[in-house]
């Protein structure tokens, strides 16, 4: 066991980085590893250091549990105290990789026998080992290799007198191995012997598994490699099962299926049978990560709260459309959608919520979004839509305004709630969650009542209204950053295994408590929801894998960087351009020098003549630091850490980006021996970075009633791109329509009635006594916020949404 006295740092990256992405989770991660390695004072990291490690998620590849893993390994943590500790918090997948995967030891269970044989019989030397999945033999007579000597059993037969010796099993993995005890073959002469003798004596006319196949913990793009031995006369064949249907031209011994997906998770069994009898390995558990927690090795849960999220329930997928609309063109500007949506992006990442954040969305770009949102729907996903902006609610109605609409609006303006809720329906979702943090006030010069067709009996919507009916809802003013009342009490319940509507009673609850929310702003919740489902539940493989991979395929396409490059200039400067995502509709450009000829005395480089579309505020352009590039999310060390200087432009509104996303990169440099400076140029082109491939400007498809949308309605969507139909070659290019140019949602007989004369914005008013109260503590909003976070008074409450 001498490998436990090895450091953390030993480890491989790919093991460090499955590790990490194991304490990527809410109930059993890197905040309870946190805790309880902090039992040794060499490993108590800071309130910074645990911030820092909540914000890589919104590094590109960021894994909080990642991040810890090489605090640890920089204090020198051991791989026995790691262990320890994993232990301690319970985490059976952690503890369980790290033990059969790295520190496991070939242990062999089953020694070779020597044996005295008539020349001419069969013999067979078997050597057994248990441990790390990957073991190989190797036998060897004497010292040298036996060919064909490569199974756990050695066949000589017949047997002959150049056999005659002493033989040993080498059994490893990697760069460990053991030997076996060395086993004697000697002939002896005797008539009686049978050159027909079976080789299994003991199991003439019986079956018996002697490997069983091992459960695995892999990621998607890994290959999964299971083996299930037997002996048997006659021979034994096999049929491999994934959750109890049998897998087609899957009937070898051993099981492998190169880049697994999570459609590949489940349990795995394998029959073996011949003429006479059959026989059935140990069903094992394949857990694709991060995020799967069902391995059926493990001891059952003790009954309690935390069974709740153990229930009959799951997902087979998680999806989430966050828009936060705050810079409004003819209404009142607002603070807090940009740290609420965050705030929220970063809980629901820890829950394996695939999240699309979007900032600042005029009309046709809400309807956009919505419509890409639902191609990423389907039977059995749950589907969480959040808003924070302006609203409004008539005739039991919601809408959410966009940040064009004018300053009279109707709801022809406007996103219908009601609208989205059916046609979620229609995608068959398991889970359809919808949470407003918007305005609840009756909008006067909007008198008609748009009528949504007949909904769904689905006993799974839940809709959480930041406000009551006809009332306003709050932001929480802290320098640059604000949050909403709603969020700051939400974010503190969000990662319960609970019900997702005892979730929002209890947030409920806690605003009631609160002395400045109570009789101004009050949580609503409406719900129809009859089975236990909650946020926390796991994730299963759909039916069909083809809609899945699509559905991840589709996702990703809104959500790729440009890769980190160098540039290289005539004088020989070297520039490195890198970029972060703070939202799916905003990207940060870093560029640092690399390298400057001697003769150089002083260099920097800055970014201009953006191509047209996206916002970027000049001003703010190629600044030191990120706050006062605009940034006020992202930290410096999420991007680089601080070995040279470099400058910060960020882009926002990537959603209006019509052509491919290019900038030139211009240096400004002296040389030692004059004074005048120097300017050297390149063009560069990044194309469509992150939500800017799916066109959300371009007007979509018209909407249907068909309630059984097949793949092809999402290669229908004007967003995909060439690569993804390649993907999917048997479908007939002939059916990919165009988008239409008008959406017909809103077109309905009615008209509203128009009055010139209103101004139509549901009238928000402010209590004196919130201007002349005292000033409140900061309020810090990050993911990693303490449940007694919120000391503020209702004086930094002024601008309701």
């Amino acid at each position: 066991m001498e490998d436990k006295n090895l450091g953390v740092e030993t480890l491989s990256e790919a093991a460090l980085n499955r590790l990490g992405y194991m304490l990527d989770n809410l109930e059993c991660g890197w905040k309870q590893l946190a805790k309880a390695v902090a039992e040794q004072p060499q490993f108590c990291y800071s309130e910074k250091e645990l911030t820092d490690c909540s914000l890589k998620v919104l590094s590109p590849h960021g894994s909080p549990g990642r991040y810890l893993l090489a605090l640890l390994a920089d204090r020198g943590c051991t791989l026995a105290f790691l262990l320890q500790c994993l232990k301690k918090i319970e985490h059976r997948e952690a503890v369980g990789f790290l033990t059969t995967h790295v520190m496991e030891q070939i242990d062999i269970t089953l020694q070779p026998q020597s044996q005295r044989v008539p020349e001419g019989s069969p013999v067979v030397l078997s050597c057994r080992a248990v441990g790390p999945v990957d073991l190989t033999y190797q036998w060897f007579k004497g010292k040298d290799e036996v060919p064909g000597g490569n199974g756990p059993e050695l066949v000589l037969n017949p047997v002959s007198p150049a056999q005659h010796g002493p033989y040993i099993c080498r059994v490893s993995s990697g760069d460990k191995y053991v030997f076996s005890n060395w086993a004697h073959v000697r002939l002896v002469r005797s008539g009686g012997a049978s050159a027909g003798s079976s080789y299994f004596p003991s199991s003439a006319s019986g079956l018996y598994v002697t490997q069983q196949p091992r459960p695995q913990v892999l990621m998607e793009g890994d290959t999964l490699y299971l083996e299930c031995t037997a002996q048997a006369n006659p021979p034994p064949q096999f049929q491999w099962y994934l959750n109890k249907q049998p897998m087609p031209n899957c009937t070898r011994s051993i099981l492998k299926i190169p880049c697994i997906t999570t459609a590949d998770r489940g349990t795995y069994t394998c029959k073996v049978y011949n003429l006479y009898h059959e026989a059935w390995s140990d069903q094992v558990q394949v857990n694709i990560g991060p995020g799967s927690f069902s391995d059926a090795s493990w001891e059952a849960p003790k009954v309690g709260k935390h069974n709740l999220q153990m229930g009959d329930c799951c997902a087979t997928d998680k999806v989430a459309l966050l828009i936060g609309n705050m810079n409004y063109l003819h209404h009142r500007q607002l603070r807090a959608p940009m740290a609420d949506v965050h705030e929220l992006t970063n809980h629901l990442r820890q829950l394996d919520f695939k999240v699309v954040s979007l900032l600042d969305l005029n009309w046709q770009e809400m309807h956009s979004a919505v419509t890409e949102f639902l191609l990423l729907l389907d039977r059995g996903v749950y589907g969480l839509l959040y808003f924070a902006g302006h609203g409004y609610e008539n005739y039991g109605n919601s809408f959410m305004v966009p940040i064009d609409a004018p300053a009279s609006y109707t709801f022809k303006h406007c996103l219908w709630v009601q609208d989205v809720l059916q046609r979620m329906q229609e995608r068959q979702t398991g889970l359809n969650v919808f949470l407003l943090d918007m305005c609840r006030k009756r909008n006067p010069n909007d008198e008609s009542i748009p009528q949504p067709g007949p909904l769904r009996v689905t006993a799974n919507i839940v809709f959480g209204y930041a406000t009551c009916v006809d009332a306003e809802a709050f932001e929480v003013n802290k320098d640059d950053l604000s949050n909403g009342i709603f969020m700051s009490f939400l974010k503190k319940r969000l990662m319960e295994p609970e019900k997702v509507t005892v979730i929002l009673d209890k947030v409920a609850e806690d605003m009631g408590r609160c002395e400045i929310t109570r009789g101004r702003q009050a949580l609503e919740l409406r719900s129809n929801l009859s089975e236990r489902r909650a946020l926390t539940d796991s994730i299963q493989a759909p039916a069909c894998q083809v809609t899945a991979s699509t559905r991840n395929l589709q996702w990703a396409i809104a959500h790729v960087l440009p890769e980190s490059s160098c540039l290289q200039f005539e004088c020989g400067v070297r520039v490195q351009l890198g970029f972060a995502a703070e939202f799916s509709n905003i990207m940060i450009i870093y560029s640092r020098i690399l390298e400057t000829p001697k003769d150089i005395l002083s260099c920097f480089a800055q970014l201009s003549d953006f191509t047209e579309g996206p916002e970027i505020d000049l001003k703010h352009s190629n600044q030191e630091s990120l706050r006062e590039a605009g940034s006020l999310l992202l930290s410096m060390d999420d991007l680089l850490p601080l070995e040279q200087p470099q400058l910060f432009t960020r882009i926002s509104a990537l959603q209006r980006l019509k052509k491919e996303l290019s900038f030139t990169v211009c240096i400004h440099y002296k040389y030692t021996n004059l004074d005048e400076e120097v300017l050297e140029e390149q063009r560069v082109s990044v194309g469509k970075p992150l939500v800017s491939k799916l066109n959300l400007h371009e007007p979509r498809l018209s909407h249907t009633s068909s309630s059984d949308r097949q793949i092809s309605s999402i290669m229908e969507s004007s967003s995909f791109s060439e690569s993804f139909r390649a993907n999917l070659p048997n479908l007939n290019p002939s059916s990919i329509g165009s988008a239409s140019t008008s959406w017909s949602y809103y077109q309905g007989p009615m008209e509203s009635p128009t009055f010139s004369s209103l101004k139509n914005e549901p009238e928000e008013t402010i209590c004196p006594e919130f201007i002349e109260a005292e000033e409140p503590p900061a309020i810090k909003s990050l993911p990693s916020a303490s449940s007694q976070e919120l000391p503020f008074k209702f004086s930094n409450l002024p601008n309701s949404i």
